[in-house]
């Protein structure tokens, strides 16, 4: 286990091959463990970091910090303390919208964002993510599915206020507005049978910016990194290999990822 203390915080993290840097940022369900498969593909062609966020896993426990703010600024020192200049990022529900609040912050340290079942604003949120204890959430999110049960063994030591106050600390008409206001290229994936985050019923494609690309996949619900590693690892990768400032609408176009989502 890898640890640094960072504003007088314990924050733990794992890291995987070299190259440039790659971030991944869990959700509200779990820790970094969870991305153990992604992060052995990216470290082909990249070195690959996943932390614990603030209240989850081994980093410390701080309700003053379960802010999407404060999350943020936690990738920020993370990225200082480890002299990392400009990353990618691929974060999941939590991690997205954190991700998403470090780009608004410092627009020139990323590279590219992966969004993986981010919600578009605070009503795209399940309210039973707000009330349900994690015991309830990790059953109905990972579809009682073992294979996905066992991988969110980290659990147990989630503080349930982190969840909420990230939550809170969501504004409804934010994201949208952020994305735009970037330029930074940004590709929204979504599970079809999440059962906690809603995509709104006119695809956001359709109204999205030319940097911002938003890609369904079928057959998978909260955890399309688990359920589906193949099809999810295969869309990261072509993403991440895309030159910098090339759209993610470009992937669209690619006959091949298009016959692999099918």
């Amino acid at each position: 286990m890898s640890a640094i203390m960072l504003d007088g915080a314990m924050v733990h993290y794992e890291a995987l091959g070299r190259g440039r840097p790659i971030v991944f940022l869990h959700g509200w369900v779990g820790s970094w463990r969870y991305w153990i498969n992604a992060m052995q593909v990216a470290s082909t062609s990249f070195r690959a970091y996943a932390l614990d966020l603030y209240g989850f896993g081994d980093t410390f426990h701080d309700p003053l910090k379960y802010t999407l703010e404060r999350q943020a600024n936690l990738v920020h020192m993370f990225l200082e303390e480890m002299g990392m200049g400009r990353i990618a990022i691929v974060g999941h529900g939590l991690g997205a919208l954190v991700g998403l609040a470090f780009m608004e912050q410092f627009p020139r340290s990323v590279d590219r964002i992966m969004a993986v079942n981010c919600p578009f604003g605070s009503d795209g949120i399940s309210l039973r993510m707000r009330t349900a204890s994690v015991t309830e959430l990790v059953e109905w999110l990972s579809g009682r599915s073992p294979e996905t049960i066992a991988v969110l063994s980290d659990s147990a030591k989630t503080d349930p206020l982190a969840i909420v106050a990230s939550i809170d600390s969501l504004q409804a008409d934010s994201l949208l507005g952020l994305v735009r206001a970037t330029g930074n290229p940004c590709l929204f994936v979504s599970g079809q049978n999440d059962p906690a985050i809603s995509v709104p019923p006119q695809d956001p494609s359709t109204t999205l910016p030319t940097m911002v690309h938003h890609i369904m996949l079928d057959d998978v619900g909260h955890f399309p990194m688990i359920e589906d590693p193949l099809k999810f690892n295969r869309l990261m990768t072509d993403f991440m290999a895309l030159d910098s400032g090339i759209s993610p609408k470009e992937l669209q176009l690619k006959e091949e990822w298009r016959r692999r989502v099918r």
